[in-house]
C-alpha cells in the first residue's frame, strides 16, 4: 500500500513538471514570435540616426553626438583637449593638460560598453503634463530604483528618509539653506571647513538674504559661546572636494545644522566604512553615472517639515526637472542594477585605483611636489580593506620660492584650479583625475616631464 502511494505521488509530480515546462516553453514561444513579429514604426528613423552618429569613427579621441557639429550636412566628432581634425586623428603635443574641470568623462568607455542597456529613445508625446499620473514632479519609479542602487553600493541608509530631486546637487545645497534657515531667530551663519567647494560660498552669496550668510571657514567659529548660541548652517564635503578625505562636522551646539555633501560617497571615489545616515545628504547623478550633462541630483532627508520646505524651493524655481532627464537617469540606474548591480563600482574602481597609483608614483620621485595622504580603510561595499582612489590630487608645491603652485604647473602645460578658490593659499592645486583616458594620459606625460626637469633630465 505505501509504494503504491510512492508511486502515485512520484507519478503526479512527474505529471506537474511536465505540464509546467509545457507551460513556460508555450509562453516563451509566443513571446519570442509577437516580439519578432512586432516591426519598429515611429521609432526606426530615431533609432537608425542614434546608431548611424554612434559609429562615427573618432579614432577613439572624440565623439560624434545627434545635437553636435554638422559639416556638410553630417554629425562630425567634437574631439578631446589636444586632438583635432574631423576625425580627431590629429594629435598637438605641446598642447596643455586640462585638469581643471570635474567633467566625469572616465566612465564614458562603460557606457559604450553598455549601449544597449543604457539606452533610451522619446517619443514626441512623452510626459507633457507639467505633472505625473499623482500630481507629483517626480518619477516613482526612479526614486524606488535611486533608493536600490543605494541599498547596492551600501553607501547610505535610505530607510525613514524622504527623497527629493533637484537640478544636480547644485540646487539641492541651495534649497537646503534656504529650508535650515527657516524660522530662526536670528540669521544664520553658513560655514565650512577649508579647504572646502568653492560653490558653497559664490552660492550661498549669490543668494543671501536676511536669514543667511556666508561667514567663511569653521575656524572663525572658536569663540564658545557663538558655538552653542549662534545659529549656524555647516557644509560637509564627505569624501571632501579637493582632498579626497572622509569628513564630519565641526560646529558644535543645540543650533548647528549640517548638509552633508556625498557626492564622491561611492566606492569607486572612497572607501565605504558605513552608511551614511545624516539628516540631510546630497548625492549627484554626474558622479555615480558619469552623466554630468543630465544635471540630475537628490537629497535624501530625515525631517518631514526640511523635505517639505526644500520641496517648496524646488517647486517654485523649477516646477520640478526634466521628464526627459528623469527617464534618462532613471534607464541609467536600470543598467547598473542590472545582475548583481556592482559592475559600474567595480570597472570606476578599478580604473581610478589605476589613476592614483600613477600619479603616485610620479610624485614619489619628486621633493618639489607633494600630493595628499588618504589612508585604505575598510570598505563594506568590497567587504575588505581597500586602498584611495580619489577624484583629484591635491598638489603642493613644497619649495618655499613657489608661493603660486598653479603657475608652476601651468608652466609645464598643466591647467588646475588654484588653492585659493578652496579658501587656502595658492601654494596648492587641485588636479582633477576624472577626465577622458587622453586627458589623464596627456597630465602625467606633462607631470612626468617636470619631475624628470626637477632631477636634471632635460625633456626630448
Amino acid at each position: 500500500m505505501a509504494d503504491e502511494k510512492r508511486i502515485f505521488c512520484y507519478s503526479l509530480l512527474l505529471l506537474a513538471s511536465v505540464a509546467l515546462n509545457l507551460f513556460f516553453i508555450t509562453n516563451q514561444y509566443y513571446l519570442g514570435t509577437e516580439l519578432k513579429s512586432q516591426k519598429l514604426s515611429w521609432s526606426l528613423k530615431a533609432a537608425a540616426e542614434a546608431e548611424a552618429v554612434a559609429s562615427i569613427s573618432c579614432y577613439g579621441h572624440g565623439t560624434a553626438f545627434l545635437d553636435g557639429l554638422i559639416v556638410d550636412g553630417k554629425p562630425i566628432c567634437e574631439c578631446n583637449t589636444c586632438y583635432g581634425g574631423s576625425d580627431c586623428s590629429l594629435f598637438s603635443p605641446n598642447c596643455s593638460a586640462d585638469a581643471n574641470s570635474g567633467d566625469p568623462l572616465f566612465l564614458e568607455p562603460f557606457w559604450m560598453e553598455h549601449a544597449a542597456s543604457s539606452a533610451v529613445l522619446i517619443s514626441g508625446w512623452h510626459r507633457m503634463s507639467y505633472t505625473f499620473y499623482d500630481k507629483s514632479f517626480i518619477s516613482q519609479q526612479l526614486e524606488n530604483h535611486v533608493r536600490r542602487v543605494h541599498d547596492v553600493a551600501k553607501n547610505a541608509i535610505t530607510k525613514g528618509k524622504y527623497v527629493l530631486f533637484g537640478v544636480g546637487s547644485t540646487q539641492l545645497l541651495a534649497a537646503a539653506v534656504y529650508a535650515l534657515s527657516m524660522n530662526l531667530s536670528s540669521p544664520a551663519s553658513v560655514v565650512a571647513s577649508s579647504p572646502y567647494y568653492p560653490l558653497y560660498k559664490f552660492q550661498t552669496n549669490y543668494f543671501e538674504n536676511k536669514r543667511f550668510k556666508f561667514d567663511e571657514d569653521t575656524s572663525l567659529l572658536s569663540n564658545s559661546s557663538y558655538n552653542t548660541e549662534a545659529n549656524v548652517i555647516e557644509f560637509v564635503t564627505s569624501p571632501n572636494n579637493p582632498d579626497g578625505n572622509l569628513k564630519e562636522a565641526v560646529s558644535q551646539g543645540p543650533l548647528v545644522k549640517v548638509i552633508y555633501d556625498h557626492a564622491y560617497y561611492w566606492p569607486h571615489f572612497s572607501a565605504i566604512p558605513s552608511p551614511a545616515n545624516e539628516d540631510v545628504m546630497i548625492f549627484t547623478m554626474s558622479k555615480l553615472t558619469g552623466h554630468a550633462g543630465s544635471r540630475i541630483g537628490w537629497a535624501l532627508i530625515k525631517d518631514e517639515q526640511v523635505y517639505e520646505d526644500m520641496n517648496t524651493y524646488i517647486s517654485v524655481s523649477e516646477m520640478g526637472i526634466s521628464r526627459e532627464a528623469q527617464l534618462r537617469a532613471l534607464q541609467l540606474v536600470k543598467a547598473i542594477l542590472n545582475g548583481n548591480g556592482t559592475d559600474i563600482f567595480d570597472y570606476a574602481y578599478k580604473k581610478m585605483s589605476y589613476r592614483w597609483k600613477k600619479l603616485s608614483a610620479i610624485v614619489s620621485l619628486s621633493s618639489r611636489f607633494s600630493i595628499q595622504e588618504i589612508p585604505p580603510l575598510f570598505c563594506n561595499f568590497f567587504e575588505k580593506v581597500r586602498g584611495p582612489s580619489p577624484a583629484y590630487a591635491w598638489v603642493k608645491c613644497e619649495r618655499e620660492e613657489d608661493i603660486n603652485c598653479n603657475e608652476v604647473l601651468r608652466a609645464g602645460n598643466i591647467l588646475g584650479r588654484e588653492g585659493s578658490l578652496f579658501s587656502v593659499e595658492d601654494r596648492y592645486v587641485r588636479l582633477s583625475l576624472l577626465k577622458s583616458d587622453d586627458d589623464f594620459n596627456l597630465l602625467m606625460d606633462h607631470l612626468s616631464k617636470l619631475v624628470a626637469e626637477e632631477n636634471g633630465v632635460k625633456p626630448a
